[in-house]
């Protein structure tokens, strides 16, 4: 029986060992994950626990892949080698690794084992294969992708290949993902991609592609070619109805813009700083040149092809940094679905929207930084905009109802223009009603407006309920230079203010009472004239204060000690503080958890032997003016002895004066 226990006993021990996760050194096991990662490995650890799930070798030095190391090891469904230094595989390592689906190889020198011409051979359950940054150049990915038919992504980025060719991808045919990005390649030969009929997202931005001028891809559903030297994008004149979703083609040199499938289901087009000078999609102008062999030819499309883009379902175009002058209205009117249009830096003079294109699908409109001089958007127009950038245009007179008549507006970037705002002195007209140009707009009234910029607008006042009924939580009014703001300016704000700017607007007092704005959160009022800090009552919540670059020399220690109780940040550099005539103050800075981040660059200044010296307001202390109360005690000390004096000898002098003029009668008696 104790024999027989004892077996048992054994049994159960070895069943045990076979199962138990074992903590190897130098590696990481966590269940079936190995973690050999970043140990300066040469060769892989020979007792490596079995039924490896996956296996991280990563950022080592491994130079050589052989069966003796990698054989035992069939269970394996991740192979991470990424970073190491290797340039031998030994051919048909993989063939028995039957589990195997991912396979990192990236940042290796595979480019030395592919100068053999020798095949890895099979990766015949491989699904995603990693071959980045390893110094492959045209006809190297041959030897690692001529037996791969279960690989559906394909990782080749940063490597040197200038061309691909018809048969490169011949022996991975189920791919959907291809990463060509950051390579130098200048040439696609006709039918490489052809044949994949399951590719759905290729990247080959990033490299030195001139033209596409037959595009045909149909079943693909992302294309990025940004960061290439593209002249022309054109796609094959067709009826098939193409699948292309999101089409990068950002930072190129292209012209004109792109011919784009009849039929396509694109959501997202970004075509920004390119050198495109219109939208006109009806066909390019004669002065075009095709592009042949990578250089141009004097060959030119024709201008009377019909419009073959269809524009309806995107959602997203960008074609801001170009030379673009107009937007005509016929291209609007496609946009039927469109929310982001980004048409900033480019050289637009006018911008309109009326019934014929309505946009009433758009959120977000940047018009920031063109030549803006005439904006009309008609009635019942950009009924669902949200966010709207004209800031950096010239604008200066235009109907005073824009941006009343905008529902759902809620971000209005409106600074470097030339615009005023309407007070309450001008009369608000009845919705509906038309309304002629003005040299000031509405900013009141407007109940979804949150976010407002008029930074640098050359405004000359802000007047009384200049934003009554726009509950705005962030206004910025800086770098206006004189601008002359009405003590009922913020009226309406009350609740709603959090964020205000006053920066830079050479302001030597404050009309405006800012201590009724109880939400207020953030103030800058730096880079201004303040001679006294602005008066606040217990009820502030200002958690930021920027006090920097005016010239305060005393700060009034019960305003200061209200904001304490809130207050997390303050700045104060750059004013002539008077060291002793702010010491409570001083202290309270010393002592307090208030951040002051440009604490190191605060100075005040002080009285000693008759020299103004200047030091730290971190370094202050009660000797530094103890000289000065002295010196000033001495003076009172002096001056109240002398009128003393004055005031006995006064009286010394009343009190003889009767005496004197009895003895004289007394003597003419």
């Amino acid at each position: 029986m104790g024999s027989y226990l004892w077996f048992i006993l054994a049994f159960m021990n070895e069943v045990t060992a076979t199962f138990r996760p074992r903590q190897l050194s130098p590696c990481q096991v966590v269940n079936m994950d190995v973690y050999c990662n970043d140990l300066n490995l040469r060769t892989i650890p020979e007792e490596l626990p079995p039924n490896i799930y996956t296996l991280d070798l990563s950022r080592n030095l491994l130079q050589n892949l052989t069966q003796e190391l990698l054989a035992f090891y069939t269970t394996i469904h991740h192979l991470n080698l990424h970073s190491n230094k290797i340039q031998f595989i030994q051919p048909g390592l993989f063939k028995d690794m039957t589990n195997l689906q991912e396979l990192d190889l990236s940042k290796n020198y595979l480019d030395i084992f592919a100068v053999s011409k020798t095949e890895v051979g099979p990766l015949s359950t491989v699904k995603k294969l990693s071959l980045s940054g390893n110094g492959l150049y045209t006809g190297m990915t041959d030897y690692f992708l001529r037996d791969a038919p279960s690989l559906l992504n394909l990782s080749l980025d940063g490597n040197s290949i200038t061309k691909i060719g018809k048969e490169t991808f011949s022996g991975s045919l189920a791919l959907r993902n291809i990463d060509l990005h950051n390579n130098v390649i200048l040439e696609i030969e006709e039918g490489a991609f052809e044949s994949l009929l399951d590719l759905s997202e290729l990247d080959l931005s990033m490299n030195s592609i001139t033209c596409i001028t037959d595009f045909n891809l149909s079943q693909l559903k992302l294309l990025n070619l940004s960061k290439n030297s593209l002249e022309s994008f054109q796609t094959t004149d067709s009826d098939l109805e193409f699948e292309l979703l999101y089409l990068d083609l950002r930072e190129n040199k292209i012209h004109y813009f792109p011919i784009l499938p009849r039929k396509n289901r694109l959501i997202y087009l970004d075509l920004s700083r390119n050198r495109m000078r219109s939208v006109n999609t009806t066909g390019l102008s004669e002065d075009l040149e095709y592009i042949s062999e990578g250089r141009f030819t004097t060959h030119a499309l024709s201008a009377g092809k019909t419009n073959r883009n269809d524009f309806s379902r995107l959602l997203y175009l960008d074609m801001s940094y170009n030379q673009i002058k107009s937007i005509p209205a016929s291209f609007l009117r496609g946009l039927g679905s469109i929310e982001v249009l980004n048409l900033s830096n480019n050289c637009l003079e006018a911008f309109s929207v009326d019934h014929s294109g309505p946009l009433n699908t758009l959120k977000t409109l940047d018009l920031s930084f063109n030549v803006l001089q005439n904006l009309s958007f008609g009635e019942n127009t950009l009924q669902t905009l949200e966010e709207l950038y004209l800031n950096g245009n010239i604008l200066g007179t235009i109907d005073p109802l824009t941006f009343y008549r905008l529902p759902r507006i809620r971000d209005l970037h409106l600074q470097q223009n030339f615009l005023s705002v309407c007070g309450s002195h001008h009369r608000l007209p009845q919705r509906g009603h038309r309304s002629q140009a003005s040299d000031c707009v509405f900013l009141s009234s407007i109940p979804t407006l949150h976010y407002l910029y008029l930074s640098r607008n050359s405004l000359d006042s802000v007047p009384q309920n200049a934003f009554r009924g726009s509950p705005l939580l962030v206004l910025d009014l800086s770098e206006n230079p004189g601008l002359d703001i009405h003590q009922n300016a913020f009226s309406g704000l009350e609740s709603s203010l959090t964020h205000l700017s006053l920066k830079e607007n050479d302001l030597g007092v404050l009309k405006t009472d800012l201590s009724v704005l109880s939400s207020l959160k953030n103030v800058d009022l730096s880079m201004n004239r303040l001679t006294t800090l602005p008066l606040w009552n217990k009820e502030t919540v200002i958690e930021s204060l920027n006090l920097q670059n005016n010239s305060l020399v005393t700060l009034e220690y019960s305003t200061v000690l209200v904001l304490e109780k809130t207050l997390k940040t303050l700045y104060l550099g750059s004013n002539p503080l008077s060291c002793c005539g702010n010491l409570r103050f001083l202290r309270m800075v010393q002592k307090s958890s208030v951040d002051i981040p440009d604490i190191a660059s605060v100075t005040c200044q002080y009285t000693q032997d008759s020299e103004h010296k200047e030091i730290s307001i971190m370094s202050v202390e009660q000797e530094h003016c103890d000289t000065i109360d002295k010196k000033s005690l001495g003076i009172i000390v002096i001056i109240i002895t002398a009128l003393v004096l004055i005031g006995v000898l006064t009286l010394l002098s009343k009190m003889c004066h009767p005496r004197r003029r009895r003895l004289r009668r007394s003597f003419k008696a």
